[in-house]
């Protein structure tokens, strides 16, 4: 195992800020998922927005970090932000290492850091989905949040843009002024797009939470709590969405376990630098 810095607890996100590189993690089949807890995420969010720097923060259950385990360019993708254990097998699989570590869950997250944006007074863009998907998820957030502050909402078409649309999507969050920029394109094309877009977007935080999207738009059923605690969201989304989902979870979760088992075992290993 290995930790991008030594155990760092509450006061963590003042002092990460100064090195991002630096924030704690346990490596995962190669990709680097950040070991901070849930509640420290959401401050290490407000601490980068008070000092105008920038994160990307990438939740990743395991498809995502089996994508990144398989392909390289998303391994680095999600080695550039921060990948939180947004499953609770990714959760399970890395204390099964020895580390402690709690949930950081992409929708979880959305809502934490629209209660302290109300405080705050953060700006919000959203990027991704149908276009009656992210109207709808706007809708919600701000009936449930009446104060939210929303800088706008882009729909990208689904297809490959051309320089020009992407040029002009990129100027145009740029001008809404938003501190935080939640993308929605679903994993690994958000946390890719994330890592290559970044340095151009004026956001101080960048969040891919693709599920989130469809999920307070009402498109998807979000698993009950007591599924989610118990690591059984992907049978519900499964039984929900089978023709969809079915090669993402009965492929790759049996292949997680197998994996992370021989990477306990020392049969695969991944170099610890950064």
């Amino acid at each position: 195992a290995i930790s991008c810095a030594s155990g760092i607890a509450s006061q963590s996100a003042l002092a990460m800020t100064k090195r991002l590189s630096s924030y704690p993690c346990a490596d995962l089949l190669g990709v680097k998922i950040s070991t901070l807890s849930f509640d420290d995420t959401i401050h290490l969010v407000a601490d980068v927005i008070a000092r105008a720097d920038h994160l990307a923060l990438s939740p990743s259950p395991v498809y995502t970090v089996m994508q990144g385990y398989e392909h390289e360019e998303v391994r680095a993708a999600l080695n550039a932000n921060i990948a939180t254990p947004d499953g609770m097998p990714v959760v399970w699989a890395l204390r099964l290492m020895g580390h402690h570590v709690e949930r950081v869950y992409g929708p979880d997250i959305m809502q934490a850091v629209c209660v302290r944006s109300i405080q705050e007074g953060w700006r919000h863009f959203f990027y991704g989905g149908a276009p009656d998907v992210v109207e709808k998820l706007i809708e919600v957030l701000k009936s449930q949040h009446p104060n939210l502050l929303v800088a706008g909402f882009e729909s990208p078409p689904f297809r490959e843009l051309t320089r020009e649309e992407d040029e002009a999507i990129v100027n145009r969050i740029n001008e809404s002024r938003a501190q935080i920029l939640w993308v929605g394109l679903g994993s690994p094309k958000q946390d890719m797009w994330m890592a290559t877009h970044r340095a151009q977007l004026n956001a101080p935080v960048l969040i891919g939470v693709g599920a989130a999207f469809d999920f307070f738009a009402g498109r998807v059923r979000q698993a009950p709590r007591w599924m989610q605690r118990s690591g059984l969201e992907w049978l519900y989304r499964l039984m929900s969405e089978p023709s969809r989902l079915w090669r993402r979870y009965l492929i790759y979760n049996p292949k997680f376990v197998v994996c992370v088992l021989m990477q306990i075992a020392g049969l695969i290993h991944f170099d610890d630098s950064r």
